[in-house]
């Protein structure tokens, strides 16, 4: 059995954005995972700006007291032609950043590739499709509503899946490197 087979634990999800910030709790236990809450703080676009950044940073932080996470996967900034709204996203996620550094939660940053990838094997996936494997992966009887908080999620059951990776990139890295030493050690001995 793997590392991560044993833990218990909270992951949270974040998918940033000024007018609507998707958040995602899901517990691990045991090698599975299932869907604790979610939600999304939404900030209406005409309220000034500082309001609307407490507003985020205060619900993520009542959301981090609530169901006490450890680690969190969050959605890295992406902006193609629009870097008005990138400069939003990049100032809610900053305001969602410090009240899961005032948590003290580990944090795991994903492109939105990595965590289309995560979940539904395919980077440059339809929103849909992720609902539906989040629905999936999570077992819930529907989709999550709306698609900011399937995104949250969708980022915390991709902290998991590349946590995984990290540790068995590490174990094998380790084997690797005793095998390389030992395969060292033997040819000096033999040029000796």
């Amino acid at each position: 059995m793997g590392m991560l087979s044993f833990m218990d634990r909270i992951v949270m999800g974040i998918d940033p954005g000024l007018a609507n910030t998707g958040w995602g709790v899901m517990r691990q236990r045991a090698g599975r995972l299932s869907c604790v809450a979610y939600g999304c703080v939404s900030t209406p676009a005409g309220h000034d700006i500082a309001a609307r950044l407490m507003k985020i940073h205060d619900q993520v932080d009542a959301v981090i007291a609530r169901f006490s996470p450890e680690c969190l996967g969050i959605e890295t900034i992406f902006f193609d032609r629009n870097v008005t709204a990138a400069f939003g996203t990049g100032q809610a996620r900053g305001a969602a950043l410090v009240a899961c550094a005032k948590g003290g939660l580990k944090v795991g940053e994903f492109t939105p590739s990595q965590i289309k990838m995560a979940v539904v094997g395919e980077g440059n996936a339809e929103k849909r499709q992720v609902q539906y494997m989040v629905q999936q992966i999570l077992g819930l009887k529907e989709a999550p509503h709306p698609d900011h908080a399937a995104d949250a999620l969708a980022a915390a059951i991709c902290y998991v899946t590349h946590e995984g990776m990290v540790a068995r990139s590490r174990f094998s890295t380790a084997s690797w490197l005793r095998r390389a030493k030992a395969a060292c050690a033997s040819t000096s001995a033999a040029w000796a």
